[in-house]
């Protein structure tokens, strides 16, 4: 390098050399290259913890006694008519593995089985919906029959 800081012309004798290759270090991957620039995380886990925790879910509604006789008036017409497998829609809770609350899911299909025993609902697609997490269940089969007043 020759000149001092304001002469234009200070690099000229080192401008037209080769790149200068390793013959022990192979050349890094662009994605190791990347990785050094990456922001450095202090705390792992941070982020997902924090993300956990924002991550919202449902609280389970308590049903009013009549709308658990409703319920349970509706879950006992669907035992009586299961060889005709009606077609229903049924709303339930799914709690939360990580927190407290959950998240409620529709379940549509024909109903392949009313497991009292196991307190279950089998469906014909093979999902087992939990009775006791049950909120409503509606199809043709229950039309005509009473709602409980809100």
């Amino acid at each position: 390098m020759k000149g001092n800081a304001d002469d234009p012309h200070r690099y000229d004798d080192i401008i037209g050399l080769p790149y200068p290759v390793s013959k022990t270090h192979p050349p890094m991957s662009i994605e190791n290259r990347a990785a050094q620039f990456l922001p450095f995380a202090a705390l792992a886990g941070y982020d997902a913890s924090i993300q956990e925790t924002a991550r919202l879910t449902d609280r389970r509604i308590e049903l009013e006694e009549d709308e658990k006789l409703m319920l349970s008036g509706k879950l006992q017409l669907l035992q009586d008519h299961i060889q005709a497998r009606p077609q229903v829609k049924i709303t339930y809770f799914v709690p939360d593995g990580r927190k407290e609350g959950g998240a409620y899911a529709i379940a549509a299909g024909r109903v392949k089985k009313v497991d009292a025993f196991e307190r279950q609902i089998v469906m014909a697609d093979g999902r087992c919906i939990p009775i006791d997490e049950v909120c409503a269940v509606d199809g043709d089969l229950f039309r005509g029959m009473e709602e409980p007043m809100a």
